[in-house]
């Protein structure tokens, strides 16, 4: 639940500001606030969880804050001062990181032997979120009026919180090492630098989602392009998860460890192309088509990408690899939200879409000339 929470939110952030103001592109600066924080609270949450002894308790914490605070946004936004609904914004990034931390706990539940498999049902598990998060804000959109999109976004945090409270969530295996204050912020930094593999697929991943970081505010001013209601946003974005629920499940079932360097940089590449041939699309049914094909590409890179930390990470840092690696993404995709924010009047959506492209094709490029830079050890 707190994923749906957490992948509705910029659809329903769209949508409702969209309905208050009239300018969905005021959104942008919204989702730069909701997701920057992440940089600085994305690793010391990931740090956190590898070396509490009882993780369920500041889980718990985070998951409430985190409920609470989507509450208050949800509640200011289109509505207050901008400074204010960016002050709340910010706090819900702070407190977000919960989400992808918890996925670093998986290797606490799942034998070794299982983990590819497990890390293809977890990306699933984000993939039906990402169905069901900017689905239900679409839905009630349509039904009764964009200004309530964010009602299934605040019940899902609320519920999420409360099924979390349920779980037992293990503590680790051994006794941690103790680290210092620095550690705490750029210890899972170091690691993502000091491995080659770790080190190109950040590059690659967070020119990527510099570009993704725009598509909730695209996919809204593409369905407008193209002659739909606003609405219809959330209905190209629910397409784009259904299409990478599919190609994470296959991922599961098909990818192998050793072919995560190649499915990572060859699908960013196929990610790119995909989103250039959304603007070639006529109507909705060819848009959400095209939509379909762009998740079905990207639901590989991010299984694969999974499985690259869990591989390439010591053991008592793979949660603060993990959000910190997501914190960089996240990072990316924040700037991407306030520059689609900028530029999405020059430009327009037939720009944003081929600028989102773009970024997959240079993040693929960048990626694989660190992957076989002279330091570097190439395929593995």
């Amino acid at each position: 639940m707190l994923r749906i929470s957490a992948e509705g939110a910029a659809t329903a952030l769209v949508l409702t500001v969209q309905a208050r103001t009239g300018r969905a592109a005021d959104a942008g600066f919204l989702q730069t606030a909701l997701t920057l924080p992440y940089v600085l609270s994305g690793p010391v949450i990931g740090h956190l969880l590898d070396r509490a002894a009882r993780p369920r308790v500041p889980a718990l914490l985070l998951a409430a804050g985190y409920a609470v605070a989507t509450v208050v946004l949800f509640l200011v936004a289109g509505r207050s001062p901008l400074i204010l609904a960016l002050m709340v914004a910010a706090v819900v990034g702070c407190t977000e990181p919960i989400v992808v931390a918890l996925t670093s706990m998986l290797p606490r539940f799942v034998p070794a032997e299982r983990l590819t498999r497990a890390y293809g049902l977890e990306a699933s598990s984000y993939s039906v979120a990402a169905i069901a998060g900017p689905g239900l804000a679409a839905a009630i959109a349509a039904y009764a009026g964009g200004s309530l999109s964010g009602a299934a976004i605040v019940a899902a945090a609320g519920a999420g919180a409360v099924v979390l409270a349920l779980l037992r969530l293990p503590g680790p295996g051994n006794e941690p090492e103790r680290t210092g204050l620095r550690d705490v912020v750029v210890g899972g930094l170091h690691v993502l630098a000091a491995n080659r593999v770790l080190r190109a697929l950040t590059v690659a991943t967070t020119f990527g989602w510099l570009g993704f970081g725009g598509v909730a505010v695209t996919a809204v001013l593409f369905a407008e392009h193209i002659g739909a209601d606003a609405s219809a946003g959330g209905r190209l974005l629910v397409a784009f998860a259904v299409g990478s629920l599919i190609g994470s499940l296959a991922s599961s079932r098909w990818l192998k460890a050793r072919f995560a360097e190649r499915v990572v940089f060859g699908g960013l590449v196929a990610f790119g192309g995909s989103v250039a041939l959304v603007c070639l699309a006529p109507s909705l049914p060819w848009a959400l088509a095209c939509f379909l094909l762009v998740g079905i590409v990207e639901g590989p890179v991010f299984t694969a990408t999974l499985m690259l930390r869990q591989r390439e990470s010591p053991p008592d840092r793979l949660g603060q690899v993990n959000t910190t690696g997501g914190s960089l993404k996240i990072g990316g995709s924040a700037v991407g939200a306030a520059l689609t924010g900028v530029f999405a009047d020059e430009i327009g959506p037939v720009g944003l879409l081929l600028a989102i492209a773009a970024c997959q094709l240079i993040g693929a490029l960048a990626g694989l000339l660190t992957l076989f830079s002279r330091t570097g050890r190439g395929w593995v």
